[in-house]
């Protein structure tokens, strides 16, 4: 019978600063890392809520430092980011709020260069068969419709 480790609420909160420190978290994030440390539901509200009072807990900020870093180091398109943030349940107001933080010019610039990237990693002959293939990878990425197809046939 293996022991499960328990902590005093006191211990829990300076866990979960920690946790917050570290990294931007959203709510979900913090409750299922609540529920891993077997901390009971009147323990966890408190927790929460002393962490958003102390500002260890900002849904703007998480979802801010989300589109940031899932557009600049994942090159991520907007509907993917937007899908990951309703999965997180962040409101839709933050969700608004944040994806101001990616520029539409380096957006499509964005778009581009993997366009051509792409482009030069395939060894497709058939330009139709190559541009289903890089259409079909910025789907992926979670780039709309309307602005692939229009870079895609612009540089190719």
């Amino acid at each position: 019978m293996q022991k499960t480790k328990s902590y005093t609420v006191d211990q829990a909160q300076f866990l979960l600063e920690r946790y917050c420190i570290y990294q931007d978290r959203c709510h979900i994030e913090v409750e299922k890392k609540l529920k891993t440390l077997n901390i009971i539901t009147e323990a966890q509200e408190i927790i929460i809520i002393h962490l958003i009072q102390n500002d260890f807990l900002n849904e703007e900020r998480f979802a801010k430092s989300f589109v940031r870093g899932k557009f600049n180091i994942k090159k991520w398109g907007k509907y993917k980011i937007k899908n990951e943030l309703k999965f997180r349940q962040i409101s839709a107001y933050n969700i608004k709020t944040a994806m101001n933080e990616i520029d539409d010019e380096v957006y499509t610039e964005t778009i581009k260069k993997l366009v051509v990237k792409k482009a030069a990693t395939l060894s497709e002959e058939n330009i139709f068969i190559k541009k289903k293939k890089i259409l079909n990878f910025l789907l992926q990425k979670g780039y709309e419709f309307k602005d692939v197809i229009t870079l895609v046939n612009q540089n190719l």
